[in-house]
């Protein structure tokens, strides 16, 4: 499990490590800093960090593939922080498994910003998942497919499914959207509201295209013949037409995903609950 006290911080150059350090040591964290590659990704698996920064330049292996081991055992937030903020650079970098992209020379408080909206969201999720006066536990439901906004977790055919923060605000977007066909500068705008983009990431459009492309990965989609995620040609994506509609829903508000938008209308249902958070690794939001 996540722990949300820790952070790891990868990078060769000990200036950067010190800096990187005290920003997320005033956020409340306890780091753990590595020079190598190899090393800084040990130390994930070893603490599990709520936050891990690491350059893509290394001593010993690429960071792109330092990001792919982590990937392998953790969900922590990877927020990459480099000098190499070329396009493809980016691109390469999210399709690899990080959240975020920082360039060079690293801007302290925004890096403590970012850090500080995350912790939050991380703190609140688990209260609106809990249910009680005031919560919604709203749901939406398209061919199996099962999103709960509140808890922010994801279920296919009644399994979780462990997504990022970037691609659960996506496939929200798009549910919410119904048969709405939703451009990608409407999805970059999305990511760029929750801080998924940073300043080394100004095409936007080409990273909604490696975002929805890990979330089909992720969900088990096809683009070729989509279950749930429709490319428009030029334009952007939107659902995929619905042949049947779910069963009982769990109890709350909840949305099943019609061929136009004005069916949508909310429903309550006699039995079931939202699943618990522990159905699923909860990855930072």
């Amino acid at each position: 499990m996540v722990d949300v006290r820790t952070a790891v911080v990868i990078d060769e150059d000990a200036a950067t490590r010190r800096l990187v350090a005290e920003v997320l040591g005033h956020s409340g964290l306890t780091v753990h800093g590595a020079s190598r590659g190899a090393a800084g990704a040990e130390l994930v698996t070893r603490h599990d960090p709520f936050v891990t920064t690491l350059e893509l330049d290394l001593p010993d292996i690429d960071g792109l593939e330092v990001i792919r081991r982590i990937r392998q055992s953790s969900w922590t937030h990877v927020i990459v922080i480099t000098g190499r903020a070329a396009e493809v650079d980016v691109l390469q970098a999210l399709d690899a498994g990080a959240d975020e992209v920082l360039g060079k020379p690293l801007q302290p408080r925004l890096l403590r910003a970012r850090v500080d909206a995350i912790r939050r969201r991380a703190e609140y999720a688990p209260r609106l998942g809990a249910g009680g006066p005031g919560v919604s536990n709203e749901v939406l439901r398209h061919r199996g497919l099962e999103l709960f906004p509140a808890s922010r977790l994801v279920r296919v055919d009644g399994v979780p499914v462990d997504l990022s923060r970037s691609q659960f605000d996506i496939l929200l977007h798009l549910l919410r959207a119904g048969a709405r066909v939703v451009s990608k500068a409407e999805l970059s705008r999305v990511l760029q509201e929750g801080r998924t983009l940073g300043p080394a990431a100004p095409h936007g459009g080409h990273a909604v295209e490696v975002h929805v492309a890990n979330l089909r990965r992720r969900l088990g989609d096809s683009a070729r013949r989509p279950r749930w995620i429709e490319t428009v040609r030029a334009v952007g994506y939107r659902l995929a037409r619905a042949s049947e509609r779910g069963g009982a829903a769990p109890q709350g508000r909840t949305h099943t995903i019609p061929l136009s938008v004005a069916d949508v209308s909310p429903a309550r249902a006699s039995t079931g609950s939202p699943p618990p958070l522990s159905e699923t690794r909860w990855r930072s939001v």
